[in-house]
């Protein structure tokens, strides 16, 4: 209202009475403020307190990706539930939006801030080149990056996942078991972590001297995960093992096999990058990297009120995933051995 009131040459009083469409103004200083208002992206707020200065008393998190693959994702589940823990605990609201791609989701933060909707935002899927950064400076938003951007960001908190490390672990236990022929099924090749488990992946084969290692990226779907597990396993040199990006592959991958009249692990081992309830589920059940997704979240969002209460953005890592072994993996059949 300061700054409308500055750039219009009216009172602070004048803008609230044109802008709640109150008496006291002539027409023509109300469709000056408002003209001014529209200049500076200045909308009513949802919240009474936003407009008196005090905070909407709420964060935002926006996920971009197809609402069909979100919904069988039991990550995000998980990593919502430990955000609202500590979020309730601070009587604070989430408001949580779904969009198609990165260009909707910046949209949507623009359209926050100018509504005060939100005192901050949690921004999730890092991409190797993200103009979400960028925005929340401009806009002036706290945020906490979930997962890791690239490089060290200043005005924004990042809670790390070390994709790096933990494909290093899985490749490292697939060779001992004597896999040599690897492919990894892969999410969505914008996102960060993505790239940084791909290149994990060649790391790891390039040391040990692997030619037959490769990623296929995917859009997380069971129907990709189950077209791609089909396709690699009917090539010439098939993998003897697969790793999956999510649970959803890997228990669509476990179907696929047996279509085909192959056997975990017997022809062919099964790694999921996410554990969850339906890693049990299938027979057998799925070897996969566990990690505390609740905790992700709580941290995450503890980082973020820390910001709001005036804290320094910080970078804070999270612990290496454990991989538990289950009965998807096993040595390779003996005519596979390199």
């Amino acid at each position: 209202m300061k700054d409308i009131a500055q750039r219009a040459g009216v009172s602070e009083s004048a803008v609230s009475f044109a802008l709640n469409d109150r008496p006291g103004v002539s027409d023509v200083t109300r469709d000056r403020v408002r003209r001014v208002a529209e200049q500076l992206g200045w909308r009513p707020s949802t919240a009474a307190r936003a407009l008196s200065g005090e905070g909407a008393a709420t964060v935002g998190l926006v996920v971009a990706r197809p609402a069909a693959t979100l919904g069988v994702d039991s990550f995000f589940l998980q990593l919502i539930s430990g955000i609202q823990e500590v979020l309730a605990e601070r009587q604070l609201g989430l408001l949580f939006q779904v969009v198609e791609d990165v260009d909707a989701e910046c949209a949507v933060y623009r359209r926050w801030w100018a509504e005060h909707r939100v005192d901050g935002v949690l921004v999730v899927d890092p991409r190797t080149d993200d103009p979400r950064p960028e925005l929340l400076d401009e806009l002036g938003l706290p945020g906490v990056v979930i997962g890791g951007l690239p490089e060290p960001h200043p005005n924004l908190s990042q809670v790390r996942a070390d994709d790096t490390g933990a494909m290093a672990a899985v490749v490292g236990r697939l060779y001992e078991l004597g896999h040599r022929r690897v492919v990894h099924i892969a999410g969505l090749d914008s996102l960060a972590h993505t790239d940084r488990r791909i290149c994990s992946l060649r790391a790891e084969a390039e040391r040990r001297g692997l030619t037959e290692v490769r990623s296929v990226t995917t859009d997380y779907s069971d129907t990709e995960g189950a077209a791609v597990t089909r396709r690699v396993l009917g090539g010439r040199a098939a993998p003897t093992a697969l790793v999956y990006d999510n649970d959803v592959m890997a228990a669509a991958g476990a179907a696929v096999v047996a279509g085909l009249g192959l056997s975990v692990p017997g022809d062919v081992s099964i790694v999921s990058w996410e554990d969850s309830v339906l890693c049990r589920m299938v027979h057998p059940w799925l070897t996969a990297l566990s990690r505390d997704t609740i905790a992700f979240g709580r941290l995450a969002a503890r980082e973020l009120t820390a910001l709001l209460d005036g804290g320094a953005a910080r970078s804070v890592p999270m612990p290496l995933p454990r991989l538990i072994e289950r009965e998807s993996t096993a040595p390779p059949p003996p005519l596979t051995l390199a």
